[in-house]
């Protein structure tokens, strides 16, 4: 059975009630624990239970806390409400709550599809609970069609599976004749009913419409305000022409999709005068800690606003059948989900930068570059200024790597030096790095977040303008920039060379690191084609005296 056989209630209620059981401490999900998330938000099974005087309150006082979980007391604390957004895993990414609930969801598809639990899960569900499920979706296949499992179906399953939630209920007067429908009384899970009138948008009157255009004048206004004030930072603090560039076509963008509705209107409907909400404010909106938290607010503002774009174009739209050109509203949503994007880069930029400030030479300490001892070759490139490194083994077998990984470690976090494990995101979370990198043929940014969490790292290599581009809307937190000379650790066809450091020199802002073939040699070069930063690995790995190496890279990228 796949996950969208829930329906939506249904799966927040399960999500929910794996999440309270670790807030609780409890080993199990038990059927009181989905008992008590079905009483969090509205649903049939809420409003049954509700009508029937149950509370979680109740639920939480009652001795039906069986298995081997502990009672949760009274009072405990309500968890975190679970947010639902549009975006992707890209806005929570800072929660841990959100990573969590992601783990909580990736543990019932298993279920779902009858795998069992794997060792750091969630909690997991006790066999009472297994048949709670079972029970449900039996329902469901019941009625003799593609029926999603619902809320009722749950709370009907709970009745039906365990006695002591079953006797605790039927004080409520909720028992399982409670999901039979009465002589009077329609059918709970029946199909839902026809349909047999439309609603006409153009019946509006003229003051609604002007109503609407009202808000419309007043919503394009924010968001164009609020898009130009991101893209003055954008352009004047990060001096970033990538992000500019998007900022700016968002803006056309906007002006685009409003284009059917007509200016004059817009104009004239407005009465800034009378606008109630000109008299409210707050004092938080007077004042501002620093120009981070203008960008923020301003980002939030724009994407309210195109919300309230997306929402009231709507009654306004007249269908269209003669164009497959996305209507006003639609072109709003997709405008809505570019800033989504737009502003997880600005802040991963403007983070990011501030992760990688004084962290000018990247060593990428592999085995086979190295003269001597590769632990003494760290430890030498440390004491001479290297603050960023990669563990970089093609060949080292796993658990061989995972004990050096965990070495090293243990050396660059008494340095305060920030680590990065190439290629292997499993073995990056094992030993505690800062992070992983991967190449163009291995795991997507996205990929690897969800299993890095959101906290650590991601560093991307890049060969072309265009997929420096793309790491950056990603959401990579640093790129790598390059082959920009031949190298001893990874042999090209082509190299992208100084012309590629200089186009990302030119549009990019993200940390970046030119790499391939760099040593004291070139530098000069690398330096002068806009580079702050670099990659190495030969010109210190493979020196008679690696902290001599290192230090003489960083003083010549701090002279610069």
């Amino acid at each position: 059975m796949q996950g969208r056989s829930l329906t939506e209630g249904s799966r927040r209620a399960v999500e929910l009630a794996r999440r309270q059981a670790a807030t609780w401490g409890h080993p199990e999900v038990l059927p009181a624990h989905l008992l008590w998330a079905l009483l969090e938000e509205e649903s049939h099974a809420f409003e049954l239970l509700e009508l029937a005087g149950v509370t979680q309150l109740h639920i939480e006082r009652r001795d039906i806390w069986n298995g081997d979980a502990p009672r949760k007391p009274a009072g405990a604390s309500q968890p975190t409400e679970i947010a639902t957004t549009e975006s992707t895993e890209e806005e929570s990414a800072d929660d841990p709550i959100a990573a969590l609930t992601r783990d909580v969801a990736a543990v019932f598809e298993r279920a779902n599809a009858g795998d069992s639990p794997r060792e750091g899960d969630a909690p997991a569900e006790n066999e009472l609970l297994d048949e709670v499920h079972q029970h449900a979706r039996q329902a469901a296949r019941i009625e003799g069609r593609d029926v999603e499992t619902s809320s009722l179906h749950l709370l009907a399953a709970i009745v039906a599976t365990d006695q002591e939630i079953s006797a605790f209920l039927f004080e409520f007067g909720v028992s399982a004749e409670s999901f039979k429908p009465g002589p009077n009384q329609p059918e709970l899970l029946a199909e839902p009913m026809p349909v047999s009138f439309e609603i006409n948008l153009q019946a509006e009157t003229s003051g609604e419409r002007a109503t609407i255009l009202r808000i419309l004048d007043a919503s394009s206004n924010r968001a164009r305000e609020g898009l130009r004030v991101v893209e003055d930072y954008v352009r004047f603090s990060l001096d970033d022409a990538h992000l500019s560039k998007l900022l700016k076509s968002a803006r056309h963008q906007l002006r685009s999709a409003l284009q059917n509705i007509d200016s004059e209107s817009l104009i004239e409907s407005r009465n800034t005068r009378e606008d109630v909400g000109t008299e409210i404010t707050t004092s938080a909106e007077m004042v501002r800690p620093d120009s981070l938290s203008v960008v923020k607010a301003s980002l939030k503002r724009a994407q309210e606003a195109t919300r309230t774009l997306e929402e009231y174009s709507k009654v306004l739209a007249t269908p269209n059948s003669t164009t497959d050109q996305p209507g006003t509203s639609q072109q709003l949503e997709q405008l809505r989900y570019k800033l989504y994007t737009i502003e997880k880069a600005v802040l991963t930029t403007i983070s990011s930068q501030k992760q990688f400030e004084n962290r000018n030479v990247y060593l990428l300490l592999s085995s086979d570059q190295c003269e001597g001892d590769v632990e003494h070759v760290l430890k030498e490139a440390i004491a001479g200024g290297v603050r960023l490194v990669q563990i970089r083994e093609k060949t080292m077998p796993d658990r061989e790597l995972l004990e050096y990984a965990r070495r090293v470690r243990s050396i660059t976090r008494d340095a305060g030096v920030m680590l990065i494990v190439n290629d292997r995101p499993d073995l990056a979370v094992l030993c505690e790095a800062d992070g992983v990198h991967v190449g163009q043929d291995e795991l997507r940014v996205h990929d690897v977040r969800r299993i890095l969490g959101p906290n650590r790292l991601i560093g991307v290599s890049t060969h072309s303008i265009e997929q420096a581009q793309n790491a950056v809307l990603d959401g990579a937190s640093y790129i790598g920039v390059g082959p920009v000379f031949k190298s001893g650790t990874k042999a090209f066809d082509e190299f992208a060379g100084l012309d590629f450091v200089r186009e990302v020199a030119a549009e990019i802002q993200l940390p970046w690191f030119p790499i391939g073939g760099i040593d004291l040699s070139n530098l000069d070069d690398v330096i002068e084609a806009g580079a702050s930063r670099i990659a190495v690995s030969g010109a210190v790995c493979r020196s008679q005296n690696p902290r001599h190496a290192a230090e003489q890279l960083v003083a010549q990228l701090s002279n610069d």
